[in-house]
């Protein structure tokens, strides 16, 4: 047998040849795409964009967007982008295929895009919201009032074994 097939992403590797296919770049992940789907692509990453500072880079098969963790991510396929935001609450509208728990105060929502006109309002608003959310997430946080934790008292047997006994 002359080469192998990697496992991860189908490519046929020959003996001896370097392939890492878990670094990845945006170019390699997106040049596939449709002339819509880049389209798409290219408005979803000039939106987020507007948004302020932040990082941008290829994981494996995905293309993430950060500031200090990731508040949302695109998955291309082959014919949509499957764009998964993270909000702080559920969401209901058409856009959004389904909701699952990511976290004790995230849900990540998954949405399917196949042209340049779906990147608008609400989707663009999702995503604003998405990467404001560490901030919102810190006031809750400060706006909350603390448990407060009771002194343990003890028991009435620690209670009568602690008392000296009577005499007299």
């Amino acid at each position: 047998m002359a080469g192998r097939q990697c496992y991860h992403c189908k490519q046929w590797v020959e003996p001896g040849e370097k392939h890492d296919c878990w670094t990845t770049t945006e170019a390699a992940l997106t040049r596939d795409l449709t002339e819509d789907l880049q389209d798409a692509w290219q408005r979803l990453r000039q939106t987020a964009l507007t948004f302020g500072e932040q990082r941008i880079y290829a994981s494996h098969n995905c293309i993430m967007f950060s500031r200090q963790s990731c508040y949302f991510f695109v998955r291309p396929k082959k014919s949509f982008l499957e764009v998964c935001v993270f909000l702080g609450r559920v969401v209901k509208a058409p856009q959004i295929r389904s909701v699952e728990r990511a976290s004790k105060s995230k849900r990540v929502h998954f949405i399917q895009i196949r042209h340049r006109d779906e990147v608008e309002a609400p989707v663009t608003d999702w995503l604003r919201e998405a990467y404001q959310l560490p901030e919102a997430l810190a006031a809750r946080a400060m706006t909350k009032p603390r448990k407060r934790v009771a002194k343990s008292r003890p028991s009435r047997k620690q209670e009568h074994r602690s008392k000296p006994a009577k005499r007299g």
